[in-house]
């Protein structure tokens, strides 16, 4: 995992590699494409790329329009202003009546760093994962990204997919990986605990695995990078097999990935789970590093959860 690349920078080169072969694919912004990464598109297909500038409703209205005339419109912005400012026009326009439309928001999560709390989208997840017919994906790394992109350009319907802006670990290989919405990835096998990430925090999962080996501690690993529709076998199968389960997010511990896997567990294989993401706060302004130790996103703090959980059992 020396390699780091962005999960934005994997999604505006998938765009431009997706507009080569699919002539449906039409690209929006709101006036952020180079922050987004869509100006990889519209370098390469200007003609099918449109900016609708600092208005997330009609971004998401003329998207909505697009998929109606048979398009495939990719509608990119900070996720805070997709997820919030945009919010009933994808419940009404989009999802309602379940237009193939892809939202693609980028500058997710507590990574965005210095820009702040009201840039920092930490609901984001729990919001889209709410509404009817929305399919949530939230990949690990540059190669699950990419092939994301190309899968929910096959997929019929309404998704939405959260990027981030920082570096992040490359944890995949390309030439081996398959990209399978709905489909959770079991990395490392472990019956002691099973940790269960999704985003950026898989590879702090990986590392809390290999801190918590040397002290006899068998983690099992699992990326969820679709929350919805959720992997119910995996997760069951774990929690059976382990009888205690973290989850790691970069959201809100309310609504995202550990509500997901909670309400899984409940209905199916109760056993005891711990779950690590930011507690029902808003971020701050700071290094992206740091405020993943401030707000207990590493994995030490996972490593800790895996031992509390462990005395549940």
């Amino acid at each position: 995992m020396a390699e780091k690349i962005a999960t934005r920078e994997a999604y505006g080169k998938a765009l431009a590699k997706l507009g080569k072969v699919n002539e449906k694919v039409v690209v929006l912004d709101a006036d952020l494409s180079k922050s987004t990464k869509t100006s990889e598109f519209e370098k390469a297909f200007p003609n099918r790329f449109f900016n609708m500038g600092i208005a997330e409703q009609n971004l998401m209205g003329t998207a909505a329009g697009f998929a109606a005339a048979g398009k495939i419109p990719f509608a990119s912005t900070f996720a805070m202003f997709a997820t919030g400012r945009a919010f009933e026009i994808i419940r009404n326009s989009i999802c309602y009546p379940k237009l193939n439309v892809k939202i693609c928001a980028t500058h997710a999560g507590i990574t965005v760093g210095e820009d702040g709390a009201s840039h920092q989208a930490l609901e984001d997840l729990a919001c889209m994962r709410a509404i009817p017919n929305m399919v949530v994906i939230n990949p690990a790394d540059a190669v699950s990204a990419e092939q994301a992109i190309f899968a929910i350009a096959e997929y019929h319907g309404p998704v939405y997919v959260r990027l981030g802006r920082a570096a992040v670990p490359v944890i995949y290989d390309a030439n081996s990986f398959r990209f399978e919405i709905g489909k959770g990835i079991e990395l490392c096998p472990g019956k002691d605990a099973a940790i269960i990430a999704t985003g950026i925090m898989v590879a702090e999962a990986l590392q809390a695995r290999e801190m918590l080996e040397k002290e006899g501690i068998e983690a099992r690993v699992i990326d969820i990078h679709t929350l919805k529709p959720i992997d119910k076998e995996i997760i069951i199968k774990a929690a059976r097999e382990t009888g205690a389960i973290v989850t790691a997010e970069e959201h809100n511990i309310l609504g995202g990935l550990g509500s997901a896997v909670a309400e899984v567990l409940v209905e199916n294989s109760p056993v005891p789970m711990k779950r690590v993401g930011t507690r029902d706060t808003f971020g701050e302004s700071g290094k992206p590093n740091e405020l993943m130790i401030k707000y207990g996103l590493t994995a030490a703090h996972i490593v800790e959860a895996v031992k509390e959980v462990r005395k549940l059992k």
